[in-house]
């Protein structure tokens, strides 16, 4: 009886093929196996980035209470 299920969990082991077998690629794999550059693309969203820094306000708020005193 143990060598049943010693064989049985051995086989469903070996039938249980990994999951990069099965699987189709994910986006970023298929960009990055590409290989094309969006180098203007990325630039323009760190320029973007960047401006974001100019949207916050300064505070004078010291972070140990709710509002400033």
């Amino acid at each position: 009886m143990r060598i049943r299920w010693k064989a049985l969990l051995v086989a469903a082991a070996l039938a249980s093929a990994p999951a990069a077998v099965w699987a189709a690629q994910t986006e970023t794999q298929e960009r990055q196996a590409a290989q094309d550059s969006d180098l203007l693309y990325n630039i323009l969203g760190c320029l973007g980035l960047l401006g974001l820094f100019g949207l916050q306000r300064p505070t004078d708020n010291d972070g140990y209470t709710d509002d400033p005193i």
